[in-house]
């Protein structure tokens, strides 16, 4: 029987290139027109907005056996991204293997496989299942009292900045959506406030003429996350200053701890008076917005970058080892029991790229051929073991969160030692 890939992003291609090498008979279903989960613009899944670029260098983020363009911007725009996607979809000759506008509906566990049902009436069986469909389709909207009579929205129905024309805004949220979203409103609204609730680390985008990731990558000796933080912390105060500096929240955490926001331009608008800060919100009233610091503002127009839930609707979470706010599988990819059941692309964190995705997609096809060896069930033994073992404390706020460096080396080691 085959296995069933879910979703043809970039985790779901990889998925499908590492079995296709790996003689892995598979098929892919794609709920969308096309391939490229997030990067299809207009897609009915896709959070991506017309401004949207690559927060990390083209260089760090694209697959390792196939370049991006090196005509291309050192941090491409969404559709150069998509064009791109395309472009390894061919090269490796996946596009026969993927079914689109396709969606999987529900799979059930049975004693020879996965059955799965699809949005088109068919069924099928399957030895094994991948989810690679993301984790950015359940908008996390924060219940706030009170009614807003103004327009609200979530930051994943934002597309142009037009909406923003002649407009009091109030964006909330500060992670890297939020701060792009800002920029945007700038250049349209008649108004922008910005509420958050924490404080991050700021990266600018280039340092040298050169993009400032590249430095991470590729080192033969790496710091310990702890002393790279520090190290990095230091550097980035002389570059950008603190963010205290522009009024905003000094960060409790250190700099990789958490995925830090890529993006200078906010900081220079907020040095210019174009952006006000404002507390979290307290509740609605009308057009007014009550802040936690008791004070109120007229709004026309809040949008919440607050940010996705993990969620994965058509199976039951109990079979993901469910632990919220996410499922617990060790190395973010094997849940426990042998059910031909894994994940590709839960995972966030600065630095990973999609070749971490096509580490996990390998380690995935791995550990297959080595299911029935002594390897396989050695793996085996330390999935259930990690998985009975409480989420790691490093793990992050969505407890998906992973250090790039150390993550990819225990996949090398894992996919080196299936072999």
């Amino acid at each position: 029987m085959k296995h069933l890939i879910i979703g043809a992003g970039p985790a779901g291609l990889a998925a499908a290139k590492a079995f296709k090498q790996a003689g892995i008979a598979f098929e892919v279903v794609e709920a969308q027109a096309d391939i490229g989960g997030q990067w299809l613009y207009g897609g009915p899944a896709s959070a991506v907005y017309a401004s949207t670029h690559l927060i990390s260098s083209k260089g760090t983020t694209a697959f390792a056996d196939l370049a991006m363009d090196e005509n291309l911007p050192a941090y491409p725009r969404h559709d150069q991204v998509q064009s791109y996607l395309r472009a390894f979809a061919r090269h490796f000759d996946l596009y026969p293997q993927i079914r689109l506008n396709t969606e999987a509906r529900s799979v059930s566990r049975q004693r020879d496989g996965w059955q799965v049902s699809f949005s088109d009436g068919s069924s099928a069986l399957y030895a094994g299942l991948v989810i690679a469909n993301g984790h950015l389709s359940d908008p996390n909207i924060p219940a706030i009292p009170g009614q807003f009579s103004g327009h609200l929205l979530h930051s994943k129905a934002y597309k142009t900045a037009d909406i923003f024309a002649g407009k009091r805004v109030l964006i909330v949220g500060a992670g890297n959506t939020g701060c792009d979203i800002v920029v945007d409103a700038v250049h349209r609204a008649k108004s922008v406030a910005w509420s958050l609730r924490g404080g991050n680390h700021f990266v600018p985008k280039f340092f040298a003429g050169r993009p400032a990731d590249a430095g991470n990558h590729n080192k033969r000796f790496v710091l310990p996350r702890p002393l790279r933080s520090l190290l990095h912390e230091a550097v980035l105060r002389i570059l950008v200053g603190p963010p205290e500096r522009f009024g905003l929240p000094k960060p409790k955490h250190r700099l990789y701890d958490r995925t830090p926001i890529v993006n200078s331009l906010v900081l220079q608008h907020l040095g210019q008076g174009d952006v006000s800060l404002r507390k979290p919100i307290e509740r609605f009233a009308g057009e007014l917005v009550f802040f936690q610091d008791g004070s109120a503002e007229a709004f026309d127009l809040v949008l919440l970058a607050t940010g996705y839930r993990i969620s994965f609707p058509f199976i039951d979470t109990a079979l993901l080892n469910w632990r919220e706010p996410a499922p617990h599988l060790h190395l973010n990819i094997f849940p426990p029991g042998d059910t031909g059941l894994y994940v590709c692309g839960l995972l966030e964190g600065a630095g990973i790229g999609w070749q971490g995705r096509m580490l996990q997609a390998e380690a995935i096809a791995a550990y297959i051929a080595a299911r029935d060896k002594p390897a396989g069930a050695a793996l085996r033994r330390q999935i259930d073991k990690f998985c009975a073992a409480p989420r790691p404390a490093d793990s992050g706020e969505h407890g998906i969160f992973v250090d790039f460096h150390a993550y990819r080396r225990k996949l090398g080691k894992v996919i080196a030692g299936l072999k």
